[in-house]
């Protein structure tokens, strides 16, 4: 099992309606947790029971009636418990979070779709995030119709929620959008192909965490030491 005595690590998906997230989150937690790597899965809006409350605001539609900046303040509002009573005691004890959305989801949907004051979102994540970042973001990348499409299968015959009754041409400019922060970003984003099945999307996950992250390597390297030794154990 790996020393998590440091800091743990901080990974957040990002992407369009029905590009997978929960999904692809729960695969690499149950990776990471075979390789002894102590996990917390969160989301957001949401993860606390403060920032729960304001998820359902949000996406019963409240936030869309206040604009997008009120929406963007109620995020904030979210992100601040989410963070304080979650995240950050989690990294401090050395587990590593892998979160459902995060900074990026407030950037793109209130600020380049919504039209919210960029200044103001990045003056509410210096209040509410300091200098807390994800060490990796993984953009899932799917076009629009089949994001909507799988959306739709999912939630079967509940009604879509705030952001997936969006419009088509919504969903293509918010596909872009994420496109556009991975190009701006790329020490921290990595833009996912998402649409292949299951498996083989979390396999190229899987590549881009362990090229990130070394210790998963020393991790790889006990697993086969020890298997080593209990096969000459074993054969003795």
């Amino acid at each position: 099992m790996m020393s998590m005595s440091e800091r743990g690590r901080f990974i957040s998906f990002e992407g369009g309606e029905g590009s997978g997230k929960s999904t692809q989150i729960r695969l690499l937690a149950e990776k990471l947790e075979g390789r002894g790597v102590r996990t917390v899965v969160t989301r957001e809006p949401g993860g606390s029971p403060g920032a729960e409350i304001v998820r359902h605001l949000v996406l019963s539609g409240v936030g869309k009636v206040l604009g997008a900046s009120g929406e963007a303040l109620l995020f904030a509002a979210a992100r601040d418990d989410h963070v304080h009573n979650v995240i950050a005691p989690a990294l401090g004890q050395g587990r590593w979070v892998l979160c459902d959305r995060f900074t990026d989801s407030t950037r793109v949907y209130q600020g380049k779709l919504g039209s919210a004051d960029l200044k103001l979102i990045r003056a509410m994540e210096r209040v509410t995030i300091g200098e807390l970042a994800p060490d990796l973001t993984i953009i899932l990348d799917v076009p629009a119709e089949v994001g909507l499409a799988r959306a739709a299968k999912r939630r079967g015959q509940e009604a879509p929620d705030r952001f997936e009754a969006e419009d088509a041409d919504f969903h293509r400019r918010l596909r872009e959008a994420y496109r556009q922060v991975a190009i701006d970003e790329p020490e921290r984003c990595v833009l996912v192909d998402a649409t292949a099945d299951v498996a083989v999307t979390a396999q190229r996950i899987w590549s881009v965490v362990g090229s990130r992250f070394t210790e998963l390597h020393e991790t790889q390297s006990l697993e086969e030491d020890g298997l080593e030794q209990k096969l000459e154990t074993n054969g003795a």
